[in-house]
């Protein structure tokens, strides 16, 4: 693809259309208002939240993260952080769905280890069939296998999610190329989930021509939370741009250096 033809467009998920690229997370905040603030300056318009761990209407009596997270200006996406099981991710996404008056919009993530909580793809692609068989629009976390991405494309997920590594790690892309295998067949969003420590891994996700990442625990576990929110909005902004303008090709050697070789004096 030339340069002059790939022209961006905005991130499309189950129809509706986004300007920013960057998703982030609510949890592991000191409290609410940190979370309401890193949120706002990170500019991003998806924000997930964990149903299992979040009050969003389940204790009425309790602080709600919807006081600082507003549905009307955000687009809420319920995930099932600490599922580890199809059966009970299908039921947080339920219980969702009558929290928020009928949304259907969910991050399905089904875990299967506690200490490294890599997905558990068989029940993943499971519970995956059962919501959208429910009518949920399901965002999906998984490995980075090229292979389940395309089952989970295939059967009518809205977005693909594979890790760059461990939930939490912060050790970044571990696998650049099984993700760029997953970018070069996807029809749908292919959005970075887990692993992002820092903005330049956010950028580098973005490079390699992702469709966005989501970051938590980078944020949130920052010594300044709300300034690296901000932080990583711009890398995802820097990492699209230098995915449409397109890198130099690598050279082993500068057979073409930038300086002019003629009229050099030998001897």
């Amino acid at each position: 693809m030339s340069a002059e033809t790939r022209l961006d467009t905005p991130l499309t998920i189950a129809g509706r259309t986004y300007g920013s690229r960057l998703l982030v997370g609510t949890g592991k905040y000191r409290d609410f208002d940190e979370t309401g603030r890193a949120v706002e300056a990170s500019g991003a318009e998806i924000v997930t939240v964990a149903v299992r761990r979040s009050n969003i209407g389940q204790s009425p009596d309790e602080p709600s993260l919807l006081d600082v997270i507003s549905p009307e200006r955000y687009t809420l996406l319920p995930n099932t952080a600490g599922c580890f099981n199809a059966r009970d991710a299908v039921r947080t996404c339920q219980l969702a769905r009558e929290l928020l008056d009928g949304h259907s919009l969910v991050k399905l993530e089904v875990l299967g280890d506690e200490r490294t909580l890599y997905p558990n793809v068989i029940e993943t692609v499971s519970a995956a069939r059962s919501l959208i068989d429910d009518g949920f629009d399901v965002m999906v976390y998984t490995s980075d296998d090229p292979i389940v991405a395309a089952e989970l494309e295939s059967m009518g997920c809205c977005a693909v999610m594979p890790l760059g590594s461990l939930i939490g790690s912060g050790h970044g892309l571990l696998n650049p190329h099984s993700l760029s295998l997953i970018v070069e067949a996807a029809k749908v969003p292919i959005l970075v989930d887990a692993g992002i420590g820092t903005p330049s891994d956010a950028s580098l996700a973005m490079e390699m021509g992702c469709d966005g990442v989501l970051v938590n625990s980078a944020i949130a576990h920052a010594r300044q939370p709300v300034m690296m929110a901000s932080a990583m909005r711009k890398a995802v902004e820097a990492g699209r741009e230098a995915w449409l303008a397109e890198r130099m090709p690598r050279k082993t050697y500068a057979a073409e250096p930038s300086s002019p070789m003629a009229g050099r004096i030998n001897g």
